[in-house]
């Protein structure tokens, strides 16, 4: 991942750069709010900006949303002033990192930020045959499906595409439309002109620009809202986009890979999703089984993710158990690989003998428990429909710990319609 620091830390800018660099970071450093907001406008693909607390984090934030520049932050200080650090995340910082630098710390922030890992890991027939036929066509420019359930690793499948094409020496570029807000996700891909909006106070790069003579990852793209399918529609049919506030077109060669973990083709019956924007991106369909389909991955992913976490967290790597090996087996992963990885973690960090065993691997299948919920929730005389359908969707971000990717793919709606849910409870009052 890439990761901006804004700021001198007080002399900590070097063993922080250090420990990100170790954790698979690339860091770029600027040492004032402008020249890191310069860095952001200039479509470098930042994935994590780490600030010092002492500069104006409300003020760099605030810039980020007058200019739509969606990006994650996290604030860094000397431990000494916790009223900094508490004014840091009510400006908007989503983590706050005490100095001098916590490997272990920093490591969980990165891990947060990003999937760190993108090596391809696999001993199923099935994976195999799926990587065959990616790698047979890497080297078209044709644009690529990647269809599956969430967690099965689309994006993972999409770098090896790209590793494995005549752009492997070129910019990958991923865009998650799914966590991307609809009025931010334009700018983000086409990029604005100064004074385009309010706000716009300099011309910056969009994506699809960043990843011009590379690929572009459009992550989730049946979340996108309708208007900007047209536009990039136009930007695949003529190789050209428009900036926001732009007076002429500008030219791009952006190979198009996206992923979907719904069904496009009932999308376009509904009128989601553009008939030819679906026929220009499924020119290749790849499918990815969910987890519990390949279950000789299973094993592999377990023992590559116990290593994994024990240098992490600078624990001694121990054997998984031939029970938990059974646990895990038996088990049919909602969360795929995802999940998976998760629960590997977690042993890794619980388990106290000599060997992972079953009782440190806990499993929580979030959809049997839904689906309890749902029977009980039904139960409840004189609640009103609305009520229920209320009651089930905060119940399931709960069990899922705030996670709305999963959460609405357990209640089989759209990230989007749960986005739109959640803001109609608050309007309605409810603190969520």
């Amino acid at each position: 991942m890439e990761l901006l620091i804004v700021g001198t830390l007080e002399g900590q800018i070097g063993a922080a750069s250090k420990i990100a660099v170790q954790q698979g970071g690339q860091v770029t450093l600027a040492d004032t709010i402008e020249h890191g907001l310069d860095v952001l406008r200039s479509g470098k693909s930042i994935e994590l900006v780490m600030i010092d607390v002492k500069l104006d984090v409300y003020k760099f934030i605030s810039s980020l949303e007058q200019e739509r520049i969606n990006v994650l932050v996290v604030a860094c200080g000397v431990a000494n002033d916790p009223s900094l650090a508490v004014k840091a995340i009510k400006a908007g910082a989503k983590e706050y990192i005490p100095l001098p630098p916590d490997a272990e710390l920093i490591g969980a922030v990165l891990a947060a930020a990003t999937r760190e890992s993108h090596a391809l890991i696999y001993g199923d027939k099935k994976t195999e045959s799926i990587l065959k036929m990616a790698k047979q066509i890497a080297p078209s420019e044709a644009n690529i499906l990647l269809t599956g359930e969430s967690g099965t690793g689309k994006e993972i499948f999409s770098r090896f595409v790209h590793d494995n094409s005549k752009r492997a020496n070129k910019k990958f570029v991923a865009v998650n439309c799914a966590a991307i807000p609809e009025t931010l996700l334009e700018s983000e891909l086409f990029g604005y002109e100064k004074g385009a909006f309010t706000g716009a106070v300099a011309r910056r790069i969009g994506k699809f620009e960043e990843a011009s003579d590379g690929t572009l990852l459009l992550d989730e793209i049946s979340e996108m809202d309708i208007k900007i399918q047209a536009k990039l529609l136009r930007a695949i049919q003529e190789k050209e986009i428009d900036r926001i506030g732009g007076k002429s077109p500008i030219k791009v060669n952006t190979r198009i890979i996206a992923t979907s973990n719904r069904n496009l083709d009932e999308a376009v019956k509904n009128g989601t999703f553009r008939q030819d924007l679906y026929y220009r991106l499924n020119v290749v369909n790849i499918n990815i089984p969910p987890l519990r389909e390949r279950m000789d991955d299973v094993m592999v992913l377990a023992k590559h993710f116990a290593k994994k976490y024990s240098e992490l967290n600078d624990i001694p790597l121990k054997p998984i158990s031939k029970k938990a090996e059974q646990k895990l087996l038996n088990y049919r992963w909602p969360g795929n690989v995802r999940e998976l990885e998760n629960t590997i973690h977690r042993a890794v960090l619980l388990s106290t003998g000599e060997e992972i065993d079953e009782n440190a691997i806990i499993l929580d299948d979030l959809s049997a428990v839904i689906s309890q919920q749902a029977e009980e929730t039904q139960n409840f005389s004189g609640n009103t429909l609305a009520n229920m359908e209320r009651n089930l969707i905060i119940d399931t971000l709960k069990h899922t710990m705030g996670n709305r990717t999963i959460a609405a793919n357990i209640l089989g709606i759209s990230i989007r319609t749960l986005r739109n849910k959640l803001k109609q409870y608050q309007d309605e009052g409810l603190d969520i």
